[in-house]
Parts: C-alpha cells; structure tokens; sequence
C-alpha cells in the first residue's frame, strides 16, 4: 500500500457506499460499490491477491474518493450512474442495446405503429427491444391484420383533414386502412384500437378480450351481426395468439425474470418480462468479465442497469440464487418449484443457447479468442499453475503381453499435432504389466526431453485411473520433474480425473470444454496405440509363419512381404514369381515348404 493511501483507507466509514479509483493521472480507473465502505476497499490491499487482473488494478491506483448513502440499493444505483459516467477500465459494462429493434407507436394525431432501432426521446411509446426480428415482424403482422391501420406519413391533424388536402390511397381499397386522412374514421375510433394494441404488446390479453366482446355483444344488440361476425373473428385471432405466447400459468401475473450463466472471460445475463405469463420481451447481454468477478456481483450490476433501460412496472423479480440485493417495493423470489421455477429455468437455457452461439461465431471469426478463452478454462478447471498450451497423453496397448507398445499424442492449444506423435516399443516388461509399461515409457519420453533441451509440456494426460498415475509419477520424480509438469489421470468407466496424492477424483460436467479436450487426448492416444499396436501384430504373424521354412531369413521375408503385401498370396505364387522376388533356389523351398505343410 502507498503511504499516501493509508490514512484515506483508515478514515473509512463502516457504511454503504460507493468508491472511485483514479489512477497517478486523476482517472477513474474503478467504481464499485459496498455494504461497508471500510471492510470493502481494505480487501484490496491485502498482503495477497487471488486474481493478477485485480493486482494489477490495485498496482495503479494513486487516489480514493468515496459517497455515503443510505442503503445498498441507492449504491447499486448511483454505481451504474458512475460507470455510465466515467466508463472506468477495470469495470465490467453491459453492451449498447441500441442494434435491437423495437415497436414504436409514434406521438401525433392517429398513430403510426411500425419497427424502429432508433429510441428518440420525442414522447412516443416504445415496447421491447425485442432481440429476434422474426418474432417482432410477426407481431407486427399479426396487429395489422386485427386492426385497420395508416401506414402514411402524412401530418393528419384537424386542420388538414377539413382542408381537403389528402385523398384515399391503395390501403384503403384493399380494406387495410379506414381513411382517417379524409374524415371516414374519426380520432375517437382509431384510439381505441392504439389501446387494444399497447395492451397486446404488454401481454394484458384478458382486458383486450373482453374489451372486444362487449363490442360484438353490442354490435348483435342493434342487430349489426357483419361488425358482430368481423369482432368475432378478431377476438378469436388474438386467443389463437396468445395461445401460442403463453408460456405459464397467467396466474403468474407481471414478473421480471433474470438468469447468468458464465466462463472465465464472459458472463451472458439473461432477462424476461412476463405479463399475464407471456414473454413479451427477451433480452441477453454478453458482458466481458475485467477483474475475475463473481456471479452475484455481475447479476446485481444486470438488474439494475436492465431495469433502468427498459423500466419496469413488474412488483416482483425472479431470480435463480440469493443477492444481497433490496429494491424498494419490488419482492425478489428465487423459487423451487412450479410455474415460476421453469421461467427461471427457461431463461438459464436462452442464456446458454446465446452463450453457445456466440462460441461458434467466435470460432469461425476470431479463432483466437476460442483457444484463449479454452485455455484459460483449463486452468481453472484443473487447479494448473499455467494454461496447458502443450499436452502430451500416453495409452499402453498390448494382447496378453504379446507385441506391447506405448502411444504418445501431442496437442498444442487444444488441436493435435499429429507430426509429433510417438509410438514406443516396450523393452523391459515382460506381460501384461500396465502400471510397469507407464513407467518405462515416460521416463524414456522424458529423460530425452532433458537430455535434447526439447520443449516439456504444461500438462501430461494418462489413460487410466490411480494405478497408471502413480506409475507415471514414480518417472516424473526420478526425473526431478514433479511441480514442473501437471500429471493427471482420466478413468474410462466415469471420466473420473484423478490427481497426484488425491484419493477423491474431479468430476467435470459432461458438457464442459476440459473434459472435451481431455476425452479427446485420451481417444486420440487409444486410437494411435490400437492401431500401431494392430500393424506391428500383424507384422508378427507374417515373420512367425514365413520364418519357418528352411533357409529363408529375415531379409528375404521383407522383400517377400514388399512384393506380394501378404502370406495369402505368397502362398498363392507361382514359382516363376517368387524367383523373380527371391531367386529360384529360395523360391523352391518356400513352394515346398507351403505344399509340405498343406
């Protein structure tokens, strides 16, 4: 700690608040927020940090401001207002939302209703964004085959329609607009359908239901059964729409619905408004992660940036762990079961499908980013010192201890280096002696490594449980390599990892990058070794029946097995062939030998 920061750090209030970093320039470089303002920001200056990112920060920070308030709410507020304001480095910020559209009911007399990505802050309604363009073209059309709408820009106030100064367009003779340009649908009419279409747009379709039925009932009444018949077929279109938004219980009433799902570099924040228990707006938000933070701490960030965009009218929130979050008159839920539980859990899934879509687009644009992120994953995950850039996984392959062989696969930045693939033939066990075969094999692969200075990898991968490990170990140490090189073990029947002097195995989600590129160093090094393992069998059985026949040595098998691929159609040869392959005298005892034993 600077000396110039220490009395500024014991002044501290023991209250909620928010605090500035400025950097030896006078820059904000952080803002966050507390419940104590004391205990928070003496946690940096800790004799030792977790995170380098955080280091980092706290290396650079020259000067502290704080603001008390009254409660964590109010800091979680004037929070985002101050990251807004200063856009600090070491912040975490949602992205702009300004490339989702949205459905705009534009403010002057009988309204337009159209899409837009631009919010203009000129008194007109906007309702979304609405993060698929497929479900807002939709409703959309859905509005305007209900309600007869202008689509015009013409300026249709009072003084212009009783000028004379528009006539009757297209949309009015295929029955999509009533004319209000030219006085055939008064003002008073065309509002009651802008109402009927804002509460669709939020969802209440009960009031707009029962709005038009007490139309059709009056239209009957007076014995005006085409209107009745025409309500009818409009109360009927918006029930078969609702039908197909309902996603809950409409007794889940007005909710607001927020999820995280998280890697090591991004957290992706889910949001649902819910009226009635239908989604009517859907929103993800990649958010990149600069100091390692925790999940609460970024959904907290979330709800009070999301709220404050997009408003809410919702009196409760729905959420899938606890905060130390409190929003005045609003009551935060994180429920167990039934229908609100499945809204918590419909929106962790659109959180991951986005967060899968993402990767693949990263992937094809920005290969890079993939491998990093992937990296850095591992060394989270496998508790690493470094990120595994270089991983080596070894597999034994024998039959009853016949032909042994040992194969060692080679990936660099999680992809195979096929080139460098090694094959070694077992010399000093005799059996089936796995454990003792992993022995001999990485301290032949290791001790070379030493001796020819070559590159060692951050990670070794053995095919099999405690047993192998143990045995790839005792090498590792003779080696003087343990501590230098991580040393894991992968079991097939589970996927179990096991580490060194670690009795309980790791157990990776089944959907987790780790274990993907664990699993396939693991097949890559069965496949190599089986197949190896296979060619050199095979090549056994060849020498084993030719070397039988008198006066045929090892040479001459090999120019034998060039020639003809296999013992089938040496056997098979004429003695003009194998004369021309090995000679006539050979070639008459290899004849003789094959008919004898035939």
């Amino acid at each position: 700690m600077r000396e110039s920061l220490e009395p500024i750090i014991k002044s501290l209030p023991d209250k909620p608040g928010v605090y500035r970093y400025y950097d030896k320039n006078g820059k904000v470089i952080y803002v966050g927020k507390a419940k104590s303002l004391k205990k928070r920001v003496s946690s940096y200056f800790r004799k030792t940090l977790d995170s380098g990112k955080t280091r980092m920060l706290v290396s650079k920070i020259a000067d502290i401001k704080t603001i008390v308030v009254d409660n964590q709410y109010e800091a979680l507020l004037l929070e985002n207002t101050l990251i807004k304001k200063y856009q600090p480095k070491y912040n975490v910020m949602l992205r702009d939302d300004k490339t989702y559209p949205w459905i705009c009911i534009k403010n002057e007399p009988f309204p337009r209703i159209f899409k837009t990505r631009k919010v203009i802050n000129d008194g007109s309604e906007y309702f979304g964004p609405y993060a698929s363009v497929g479900i807002l073209n939709a409703l959309l059309d859905f509005i305007r085959e209900v309600y007869p709408l202008r689509t015009c820009n013409y300026d249709l106030n009072q003084k212009n329609i009783k000028a004379g100064k528009f006539k009757v367009c297209l949309e009015y003779h295929l029955g999509n607009c009533l004319a209000p340009c030219v006085g055939y649908q008064c003002e008073a009419d065309y509002e009651k359908n802008i109402q009927s279409i804002r509460q669709i747009l939020k969802g209440n379709y009960g009031e707009v239901i029962q709005y038009m039925t007490d139309d059709m009932k009056a239209y009957s009444n007076t014995l005006d059964f085409e209107s009745a018949q025409r309500m009818k077929e409009k109360i009927e279109a918006i029930k078969n729409y609702q039908s197909k938004s309902l996603v809950a219980n409409p007794a889940v009433g007005n909710v607001d619905v927020f999820s995280i799902i998280s890697d090591e570099s991004y957290a992706y924040v889910n949001f649902f408004r819910v009226n009635n228990g239908s989604i009517v707006q859907s929103i993800t938000q990649e958010i990149k992660k600069k100091l390692d933070e925790p999940d609460d701490e970024i959904l907290e960030e979330a709800i009070i940036e999301l709220l404050s965009r997009f408003g809410s009218a919702s009196k409760e929130i729905l959420l899938p762990f606890e905060l130390e979050l409190e929003i005045p008159d609003i009551k935060i839920t994180i429920p167990k079961i039934g229908d609100k539980r499945k809204l918590v859990e419909l929106s962790e899934r659109n959180a991951k499908f986005y967060r899968i879509e993402q990767l693949k687009q990263i992937k094809i644009v920005d290969p890079d980013r993939h491998t990093k992120r992937i990296m850095a994953q591992m060394k989270k995950d496998l508790r690493m010192p470094v990120e595994p850039r270089l991983i080596e996984g070894f597999d034994n392959s024998n039959i009853q201890g016949t032909n042994p062989v040992s194969a060692c696969v080679v990936f660099r930045d999680g992809k195979p280096s096929k080139k460098e693939y090694r094959i070694f033939n077992v010399k000093t066990v005799e059996g089936p002696n796995d454990f003792a075969t992993m022995e001999e094999v990485i301290f032949r692969r290791y001790r070379r490594a030493l001796e020819d200075e070559t590159e060692l990898p951050q990670l070794i991968l053995i095919d099999g449980g405690k047993g192998q490990l143990s045995s790839a170990l005792k090498s590792i140490d003779e080696l003087g390599l343990r501590g230098k090189i991580t040393v894991i073990g992968i079991a097939k029947k589970l996927e179990e990892i096991y580490f060194p002097g670690d009795s309980i195995p790791l157990y990776l989600d089944k959907t987790s990058e780790t274990l993907k590129v664990l699993q396939h160093v693991r097949d890559e090094s069965h496949r190599f070794g089986i197949t190896r393992h296979r060619n050199k069998r095979s090549r056994a059985s060849y020498h084993s029946e030719l070397e039988g026949i008198p006066g045929v040595g090892d040479k001459t098998i090999q120019q034998l097995l060039r020639k003809f691929k296999s013992v089938k159609r040496i056997k098979s040869a004429g003695l003009e062939e194998l004369s021309e392959a090995v000679g006539k005298s050979r070639a008459e005892k290899i004849v003789e030998f094959f008919n004898t034993k035939e």
